[in-house]
């Protein structure tokens, strides 16, 4: 069944216009309380990101939830990853993030973990959707939620992450420039590098409710450039608003794509003889990274976009490594879902034993031109990408490729955009493809 609410990382929009409004969250935690109910007595977690609006829909969640006698644990401002974290160690129900990821702060969402910290399976959603469109019945007063507050949950996630590296490892001499977004990480990840033994330089770590991902975090790393040549670092590291992202900047102030910090972590894998079958990439995956992990002898596959496609892809593989140019990287040895922070010190890990910069280790891989332009649209347009006219502008510029590129255009699950990615061997060609497509998407649906 198609899903009404949900998309492919829970269910997100503009606050104020629905379902993103105080109602609707309010009903969502109700119905959230009564699906996991049935199951027995029901504890569910919530942490949030740094936006202003998360007061507000952390208070709905609760009466929501308690109004279907579920117990509540608020965890306050922490990152996404933790919430997976800390909903498997105190073996709650369920955990609730409330957040929009890399959107503005205009935007919020609600994303959800089962007890395992993974993903909501799809028939779980789609019960929670019945749900919301049913009459909401409180239980009697004697069964009402309790609601309580979680002591020291930073401190428990720092640990935690810390753990993902040997208890021997040091990055003592290392000088690290680190990005926070003004979102989730802002306290614990500088805790995290800098107890680690690093030399560190934050910025992005002064939010208002309003400055998430504004200038800073990985959707924008001018900032992260600028402080890491000024400062002579040795890395940049740029997480993004709910920390389950990171991207990174060298010594050089040159960007480092997830693309090609999974070609380093799989190389580190590998060497170790720890890589447990291969890498999952996705659609948008650069074909660099493909022909660099062949040459490896290192089997890859792509998943549909999206994190909860590539963790359902390794699942099925039984493999421990995949993720997206865009920087969710998920390292399943280490965690059950994608951890920006976890990622990063693999990284630096994985440098400290090659004894390579970052601008050394990324020349493995060698990526192909790709161009990627987002393209808003009104969400009222039917199956956009089944226009016959876009259909026929996809062949033209496929066939003016030729057998070396590739044409790509999905739409995003979490914003009103068409994503239009062109990619192939002569720069020049792809620009100028996705350029013209890029018009013919404005000129259908902008």
């Amino acid at each position: 069944m198609e899903k009404k609410y949900f998309g492919t990382d829970g269910i997100r929009g503009q606050v104020g216009v629905a379902p993103i409004t105080p109602e609707f969250i309010l009903k969502l935690g109700w119905a959230v309380g009564t699906a996991f109910r049935k199951k027995g007595e029901c504890r569910v977690m919530i942490g949030k990101d740094t936006r202003i609006s998360g007061y507000m829909f952390e208070s709905a969640l609760e009466a929501g939830l308690s109004a279907a006698g579920a117990h509540v644990q608020l965890l306050g401002p922490m990152p996404t990853p933790a919430i997976a974290y800390l909903t498997r160690t105190f073996q709650a129900s369920a955990g609730i993030v409330i957040s929009a990821s890399h959107n503005p702060y205009y935007d919020n969402g609600i994303k959800f973990f089962s007890a395992a910290g993974s993903k909501l399976p799809d028939d779980l959603e789609l019960e929670i959707e019945r749900l919301v469109d049913t009459p909401m019945e409180v239980v009697d007063s004697a069964s009402l939620g309790k609601v309580f507050r979680v002591e020291d949950a930073s401190g428990r996630y720092i640990e935690f992450c810390k753990s993902s590296v040997p208890t021997s490892t040091s990055f003592k001499g290392m000088r690290i420039v680190l990005d926070c977004a003004n979102g989730a990480t802002y306290k614990v990840a500088p805790s995290v590098f800098r107890e680690l033994g690093a030399e560190v330089f934050v910025i992005g770590a002064s939010p208002n409710g309003v400055n998430i991902n504004d200038g800073v975090g990985s959707t924008d790393l001018t900032a992260l450039r600028a402080e890491v040549l000024s400062r002579g670092a040795d890395i940049g590291i740029a997480l993004d608003g709910d920390g389950d992202r990171v991207l990174m900047v060298d010594n050089q102030g040159v960007e480092v794509d997830g693309d090609e910090l999974l070609f380093i972590l799989a190389l580190e894998l590998q060497q170790r003889e720890a890589l447990r079958g291969g890498v999952v990439g996705t659609l948008m995956s650069n074909l660099g990274l493909e022909l660099a992990l062949r040459e490896k002898g290192i089997d890859f596959v792509r998943a549909k976009v999206g994190d909860r496609y590539v963790m359902a892809e390794l699942r099925e593989r039984d493999w421990v490594l995949g993720g997206e140019a865009s920087g969710h990287l998920v390292c399943l040895h280490h965690s059950s879902t994608g951890d920006g922070i976890i990622a990063a010190l693999q990284v630096l890990k994985a440098l400290q034993g090659s004894g390579q910069t970052l601008s050394e280790a990324r020349q493995g891989m060698q990526k192909c031109p790709q161009v990627l332009i987002n393209v808003r649209y009104q969400r009222g347009s039917a199956s956009p990408l089944a226009d016959p006219g876009l259909q026929s502008a996809v062949k033209a510029a496929e066939d003016r490729l030729g057998a070396s590129g590739r044409v790509l255009l999905r739409l995003s699950g979490t914003e009103p955009l068409i994503r239009v990615m062109v990619e192939g061997q002569d720069a020049a060609l792809v620009s100028a493809q996705a350029e013209t497509l890029a018009a013919e998407v404005r000129a259908l649906f902008a």
